[in-house]
């Protein structure tokens, strides 16, 4: 049996086994909680009051649960911001990933010298901030004089002079599922490119003895090789595409003149900014948080659910 003095070292041993991590990710969890969980709170705290800005500052009354009410009963909310928000993002999910993998097989396939040129180029898609992006799709089908209105006119597609883009719900939504797939998918392509760099070539030769095509290959060998991969690139731009914001607000009646395209970031900007509506503006937030919290805690399960599978 151990002696009282062997027994008080082992003690201190494992309190100091115990407290060490946490003291050495104190100064970063202190940064992120007054970053993220203060304003989290005075959040969660806004949805529940009516809020009234005043001169010198603002008075907020509590309501409880009230906004919270009237958003859940909202038609707007479960008609139009839900649906835009989800199928939007479920839309740019699939196709960033689509297009991203596909990209990445190209680079696979190409010598140093055009990789490397192609790396930089799609590389300046991602670099390119939202805004300018934006921009540039909006200038591209600009009613009259747009290029694609001007393509689309030449092939007795649509009347230029008559039709603008951003007027509809669906034609808005491809606009903006085509600048967020843009901005997006390097970040993808580059990221399974380096997960396609880890397979050993000799899984690839074996399956070409085994009479295995290219399309067998990919789904045999290279997608079960670099799952995790693919679980992250996946998951993030879920989060991402989830409440992307700038891309639909700078869009022509995006910022609050078209409600049929409203999504819940949105939605939410509209409510508090420009009808000074804070409670419900801030509810809308919650909202979408909870949203991305469940996203975020079945990335992490299924990223620990992977890793308990290699082990």
């Amino acid at each position: 049996m151990p002696s009282p003095e062997n027994q008080a070292a082992l003690r201190r041993k494992r309190l100091v086994g115990l407290t060490r991590p946490w003291l050495l990710l104190a100064p970063a969890l202190i940064v992120l909680a007054g970053l993220l969980l203060w304003p989290l709170i005075q959040v969660g705290k806004l949805s529940m009051e009516d809020y009234e800005v005043k001169f010198g500052g603002g008075v907020g009354t509590f309501t409880g649960l009230d906004h919270y009410t009237d958003l859940l009963s909202s038609s707007l909310l479960w008609k139009t911001v839900l649906p835009n928000t989800l199928f939007f993002a479920v839309a740019c999910v699939g196709l960033t990933v689509a297009l991203g993998t596909a990209v990445a097989l190209l680079l696979q396939r190409l010598g140093p010298v055009w990789r490397l040129i192609c790396s930089i180029s799609i590389l300046s898609a991602w670099a390119m901030p939202a805004v300018t992006g934006t921009y540039v799709w909006i200038w591209l089908f600009q009613p009259q004089d747009g290029m694609f209105s001007q393509l689309a006119g030449a092939l007795g597609m649509i009347d230029p002079a008559t039709t603008n883009w951003f007027t509809e719900r669906i034609p808005f939504y491809a606009i903006a599922t085509l600048n967020v797939v843009h901005h997006g998918f390097p970040f993808v392509a580059i990221t399974v490119f380096a997960g396609l760099l880890t397979i050993p070539k000799e899984l690839y030769e074996a399956g070409m003895l085994d009479g295995a095509n290219a399309w067998q290959r990919f789904w045999k060998i290279t997608v079960p090789t670099i799952k995790p991969v693919f679980l992250v690139v996946t998951i993030l731009s879920t989060i991402w595409d989830f409440k992307v914001f700038t891309q639909i607000f700078l869009m022509p009646g995006g910022s609050g003149s078209n409600p049929d395209v409203y999504n819940l970031g949105v939605y939410s900007y509209i409510q508090a900014f420009a009808k000074n509506d804070y409670g419900t503006g801030a509810a809308s937030a919650v909202l979408l948080t909870l949203l991305l919290l469940a996203i975020t805690v079945v990335y992490i399960r299924t990223l620990f659910k992977q890793g308990e599978e290699d082990l």
